[in-house]
């Protein structure tokens, strides 16, 4: 029999941004049950992220770091360093967007969208990636190897459907999907292209992951909309991003830089 060592990540020294979110801690527990080492990055910490360090206390460190900050991220790396060696994957995840619960401007109409919420947005969902691949891409290409995952959105191939917030127009909301999430997803994607290249004879392969929305207990008016859009008639759950960051991990898409792994549902097939 053959051993398959194509998808095997027990070798690699991961960072996550945005460990905390829902999706950070998914892809931190996924390299860690596989037996890689991996650094958890974020403003604060959580007891999701506290029972990792309690699990692992050998193979996972969870550094306060801010991606906006490029000194906070230079010490990170120190940390990471020091206690596994240089990262072989960066996982790109942290980024925000006004949620529903948002101020009603934020949510408003386009011709009224606020700057400062711009910016924001901008700083850590774009910047952040740009910095992360700054300090920790560059020690990857000293070192001659790496891979590096910008975590994208539907929102950043295609323009959000503002159509799904009808139901919030009927009852009297001013409800529009804001627009610097699908600025900040998609300058992503041509961030990607140009590492990639840049960074390619240093054996450093850089890909980018378009995911669509993930359940998490969103209210029911909005379930019923975006399932009768999206082809495969529900939401992802929040672990089934999990395989495709363990893929452009490991050496089974060793051939394969500056692409973009749409994982989606459908979504943006129709």
């Amino acid at each position: 029999m053959i051993k398959d060592i194509l998808f095997d990540v027990s070798s690699e020294i991961v960072l996550v941004t945005g460990v905390c979110g829902q999706l950070g801690l998914e892809y931190a527990r996924a390299f860690l049950a596989r037996g890689a080492k991996v650094v958890g990055l974020d403003v604060r910490s959580s007891s999701g992220v506290d029972l990792l360090c309690l699990k692992y206390p050998d193979s996972f460190l969870f550094s306060n770091s801010d991606v906006t900050d490029k000194f906070s991220l230079q010490g990170a790396f120190e940390q990471v360093v020091s206690k596994f060696g240089t990262p072989t994957v960066l996982i790109n995840n942290a980024a925000i967007d006004s949620p529903p619960s948002a101020p009603p401007e934020e949510n408003g109409p386009f011709e009224d969208y606020p700057e400062h919420s711009w910016d924001k947005v901008i700083d850590i969902n774009l910047k952040g990636v740009f910095l992360c691949c700054q300090v920790f891409g560059a020690a990857m290409a000293k070192a001659g190897r790496g891979s590096i995952i910008n975590v994208s959105s539907i929102y950043g191939v295609v323009s959000p459907d503002q159509n799904l917030y009808e139901y919030r127009r009927q009852r009297g909301e001013v409800f529009y999907k804001p627009v610097a999430y699908s600025a900040s997803k998609s300058g992503i994607l041509n961030l990607t292209r140009y590492l990639a290249v840049y960074w390619a004879k240093k054996n450093v392969r850089v890909n980018s992951l378009t995911i669509a929305g993930v359940f998490n207990n969103q209210e029911q008016a909005f379930l019923d909309a975006y399932c009768a859009r999206i082809p495969m008639g529900r939401m992802a759950n929040k672990n089934e991003y999990n395989g495709s960051v363990l893929f452009l991990a490991s050496t089974a898409s060793q051939y394969m830089t500056g692409a973009n792994l749409v994982i989606d549902g459908g979504w943006t097939v129709i």
